[in-house]
Order: structure tokens, then sequence, then C-alpha cells
């Protein structure tokens, strides 16, 4: 009597690239024992729908090394029923031979790191959060682009003997040229150059500006974004960069796994003779991390908040600013992942500050933003206190410690 054979689970490793992709096909449970059945060099990134569905299974998996269309391949081959996991980057690094190395030796071994069982798995993120995540990024970006101009220009000043107070506008199509016109008498060719800098200060400045405004309306039309906005040293930029990195707060067991992957637990190492401890830095994400640190910073120079008193008398005892700016973003990290989780209580009134705050991200969303939206400024900010009250919000409670959620 013939039984039914029982399919074979094979690992696949992807060296993908942004034209073309290599598969290594490997049956064994380790890598010791691990067998390469087939290998494809750099078959067109195209086909890679067909040749899954034409050379493997359903029960395969596909690991690949964390790039930059590594997700949209995770996403390319979920269409066509077929699973696959991204490859933390940074080890595989490692495992790359200094003597040989090509596609084909590269699929072999992200495929035998995987089987090896020391290679971190990469978070995939869902189509709404992966959008978030290019926004956030693009935004970033501008602001970049935008200070190198401006340093740009200003050194370009001071190579000619001009110096501009701070806050001068630079950016306003008539005061900007109004203003250096009065600091010196400039050539033509000299006037030309800097007219090419307000030209490139200008657009920059309105690209940042577009993406600030898109990011505010986001905050204010989402209601879990828009409840991170309740914690102290929070505002948009901040609560969108929360919701845009984090993605899935439930990808995270307990408070403590979220403040390791942000990077806000200090690294140690004891190992022989003289123990060492270091700072945050070297882990985690570092543009959650700088983000937390600005606003750990508003709330050490707050006067009367609960979390300034806990952090300024940590400050007495320690006499360290950036321990105490530490410990405070680590706080506000321990508060965001209560508040995702659904852990918060409600408001009864909206308190000053968090009336300031609102008024200062609807400023971010700008005029053209609110007729995108079809608001009013008065009515939307009245709803928006509205959604705040029956919204979620935590308290933040300096001397909370870890804990696991309550079933």
């Amino acid at each position: 009597m013939n039984e039914k054979a029982t399919p074979i689970w094979r690992v696949i490793g992807l060296d993908s690239h942004p034209d073309t992709f290599t598969a290594a096909l490997l049956s064994g449970s380790t890598p010791a024992a691990a067998i390469t059945e087939k290998l494809s060099n750099q078959v067109p990134l195209a086909q890679l729908p067909g040749w899954a569905q034409k050379h493997t299974t359903p029960d395969d998996l596909f690991v690949l090394e964390a790039s930059g269309n590594s997700f949209q391949v995770v996403r390319t081959l979920k269409a066509v029923n077929r699973r696959a996991l991204v490859l933390e980057s940074c080890h595989l690094g490692k495992l790359k031979e200094a003597h040989a190395n090509n596609d084909k030796i590269s699929a072999v071994r992200i495929g035998k790191a995987y089987l090896a069982g020391t290679a971190k798995e990469v978070w995939v993120p869902d189509d709404k959060t992966q959008e978030r995540r290019d926004w956030f990024h693009a935004h970033r970006k501008t602001v970049r682009r935008a200070n190198q101009v401006r340093n740009r220009l200003l050194s370009y000043l001071s190579d000619n003997g001009v110096r501009l107070k701070k806050g001068t506008p630079l950016t306003d199509p008539q005061a900007g040229p109004a203003t250096l016109r009065q600091t010196k008498t400039w050539s033509v060719r000299q006037w030309q150059v800097l007219e090419g800098l307000l030209m490139e200060l200008r657009h920059a400045d309105q690209q940042r500006r577009h993406w600030r405004s898109l990011i505010a309306q986001e905050v204010l039309t989402d209601p879990q974004l828009l409840s991170l906005t309740r914690l102290c040293g929070v505002r948009e930029m901040v609560a969108f960069a929360l919701g845009a990195i984090i993605g899935d707060i439930h990808r995270f067991a307990n408070p403590k796994k979220l403040v390791k992957y942000i990077g806000l637990n200090p690294a140690f190492d004891d190992s022989g003779a003289t123990p060492w401890s270091g700072g945050i830095g070297g882990h985690g994400r570092r543009d959650l991390r700088s983000l937390l640190v600005e606003g750990a910073q508003a709330i050490l120079r707050s006067a009367d908040h609960p979390l300034a008193r806990w952090g300024k008398k940590l400050l007495r005892r320690r006499g360290a600013v950036n321990l105490a700016v530490a410990a405070i973003a680590r706080k506000l990290a321990v508060a965001t992942w209560y508040l995702l989780n659904g852990q918060w209580t409600p408001l009864e009134d909206i308190d000053e500050r968090l009336a300031l705050k609102v008024s200062k991200i609807m400023t971010s969303v700008g005029a053209d933003g609110l007729n995108q939206l079809g608001k009013n400024r008065k009515t939307f900010r009245a709803e928006i206190h509205d959604r705040l009250k029956t919204g979620r919000t935590y308290v933040l409670d300096p001397h909370k410690n870890f804990a696991p959620m309550a079933q």
C-alpha cells in the first residue's frame, strides 16, 4: 500500500539584488548536514514569483539578508504563498569569507546561517508601517538637506565678512534677499551665488514643511498616534516616529524588550578581571533613541512635571546629566509600551500644557493642510480635545518598574 509522501522542508538562501537574485536550495537540519540541491545564479528579479512556484513548495522557507529591497521580496513571495524571513545583515557580514565571495557563495552562506540558529530575524513591517517609515525618512532627509544648504550659505557669508544675527529670516522670499543686500555691497557674481543658495534653501525648507505638515496631519487624525502626544516631551515628530518604527507593539512581550529594541538599556561587559559598563550608544534604533532623548531633555528642563523632579533627583545623586536624560527616555519608552497596549486611563480635562501642544501641532499642519483635511482650525481643535479625553493615555509613574502585561 502506497502512503502519501511527506513534503520535504527545505531552506532557500536568497541573495537578492535590485535586478537579479541568486538562490541556493538546501536540505538538512544543520549547517554541516545541509546539502545544496540546486543553485540558480543571477536570475532576473522579475522572474522570482515564477521561479519560486516552479522550484519550491509552500513548506519551504526562503531566507535573505536585510537590504534595500528585502521587504519587497518578502511581500512578493508571500503573494505566491511562499514563506520568507529577513535576517540581520550585520551578523551575516561577519560570516563573509575574505578570500572568496560571490552571489552563489553568499546564497549558501545565508541559508546555513539560518540553520545555525545564530542569525537574528528582522521584523517585516506591514504596508501601513512601511509607508510611515518612508515618510519619516523622507522628512529626515529634507531636514538634513535644509541644514546643509543653510550652513553653505552662512559659510559663504562668513568668507565675505558677514555674520548674521540668530533668527534672520533667510527663507522668506522678500525679507531674505533684502536683509542680505543691506549687509554689504555685493558684486554681480557674488549676488548670483547668493541667489542660488537662497533658492536652494527655500526649496529645501518648503520640502521640510511639506513633510512636517503631512506627519502632523497623520498624528492628529490617527487615534493611536494622537494618544502618544499626551506624554510629556512627545509632540508630532516623536509620536509619528514611535508609530512608524515600532509598528505592531505586540511583537514586544514586555516593556523591557521595547527598551532594548530602541537601545536605551546600558551596555556592559564584565568578562575578565576588569569589568566595564558603557552607555546607551552603539546598539538599537538610533533614530528613535535620539528623538526620545530630545524629549527627555525637554522634560528635564520642565519645572513641575513629576518625571522632571525624579530626573533632577537622580541628577543630584549621580551627578551625570546624560545618565538622567537616558533614564527619563527609558521611562518614556516604558510608558509608550503600556499606552500602545491599551493600558490607559481616561482624561477629564485638557490642561494648558496639552492645549498648547495641540496648537503647535496644528501650526505644523498649516493652512493648506487644514484645507486638505476640510477642517476649520477652531472646530478641529475642539474635536482633537474631545478625542484626547475619550481616547487613551498613560500617566507617567517615575517609580514604575518593568512588569509583564496582565493577561
